[in-house]
């Protein structure tokens, strides 16, 4: 894989942070967001490859002033890229899926996103 497609696609996850409602981004606090090649070996979702995965303690969780180590969401390239060609639909899958990873960050879980309709981004 090229330089190139692997800035493309960091811009492709940007973008999906900026178009994030302002009160949103407002209150993400201690979040790392990072993009990868792959996921670990043997990482899967529901038999299914994985996007993005959202790891650290929901903001819903944590007690005040306790310090935390950042949380981490990863969002992975080459799964995006084999679902599909398509600039237009891989930007769309990027946006879907860093949505999906901040919602657990804000506490939300696979069962309430599902009932969202919003459940099938990872």
């Amino acid at each position: 894989m090229s330089n190139l497609d692997r800035a493309r696609f960091a811009r492709l996850v940007r973008r999906a942070l900026m178009d994030l409602p302002a009160e949103f981004g407002q209150r993400m606090r201690n979040v790392e967001i990072v993009v990868d090649d792959e996921p670990e070996p043997g990482r899967v979702n529901d038999g299914m490859e994985l996007l993005g995965l959202y790891e650290g303690v929901p903001l819903t969780e944590r007690a005040f002033g306790e310090p935390y180590v950042p949380d981490r969401i990863s969002i992975y390239r080459a799964p995006i890229q084999r679902m599909s060609t398509s600039p237009r639909r891989q930007a769309q899958i990027v946006r879907d899926t860093v949505m999906h990873e901040i919602a657990h960050h804000f506490g939300i879980s696979d069962a309430r996103l599902a009932e969202l309709g919003r459940g099938d981004a990872d």
